[in-house]
């Protein structure tokens, strides 16, 4: 608990903002910028989750079908998405982190999206918005940003859509992984998908 200030510093400082109103107004906004800037960084509540494992058939197996993903190939599948994908499964989720050593959701979908369709993105989650014309869960398809709200109803989390309600992300607690949409958690805290032109 924030122990109040002292009262000869209140005073300082009032006389310093020339009011008392004016230091209320600067305190409010400063506190309310600083709230919107950690929750426009990139990070998200942490959930705990067991990874999905896709199944495959024996005979998509047998016959070469299954791409870098484990996933069971489709005609028009976008390979380099998913080879892209893999490189990094496993990364540890980092804060901040932009490399193998770690990375966040927003640095995860920006690398792909470069390296992939060589598209930039902004760097933070909720910016990606700009990046996309937001669609419906209905109208996702593969290689859509999907975006999630965090307990305060803003957008903190993003992955990438691949296709039969799997998305590949940074999970905070299991760091790069394939998760389903109608996971529990990542079910009620869908926003929107989102299609960038170009891909």
């Amino acid at each position: 608990m924030k122990k109040p200030l002292p009262l000869i510093l209140l005073v300082s400082c009032c006389l310093l903002f020339g009011s008392c109103d004016t230091l209320k107004r600067f305190l409010s906004n400063d506190l309310e910028e600083e709230d919107y800037t950690m929750s426009e960084l990139y990070v998200d509540e942490y959930v705990t989750e067991v990874p999905f494992v896709p199944t495959v058939t024996p005979e998509a197996v047998n016959e070469g079908r299954v791409n870098a993903l484990g996933i069971e190939r489709s005609a028009g599948d976008n390979e380099a998405l998913y080879n892209a994908i893999s490189e990094w499964i496993g990364t540890p989720y980092l804060y901040g982190g932009t490399t193998k050593k770690g990375i966040d959701c927003s640095a995860f979908v920006g690398i792909i999206y470069k390296t992939v369709y060589n598209i930039q993105l902004h760097r933070v989650a909720d910016d990606i918005r700009k990046d996309v014309t937001l669609i419906s869960r209905s109208q996702l398809a593969e290689g859509d940003i999907v975006f999630f709200t965090n307990s305060k109803g803003r957008v903190s989390h993003v992955g990438i859509y691949l296709k039969d309600g799997m998305f590949a992300h940074s999970s905070t607690s299991r760091g790069v992984i394939i998760s389903r949409l109608d996971d529990t958690y990542w079910a009620k805290h869908f926003y929107k998908g989102g299609h960038a032109a170009g891909i």
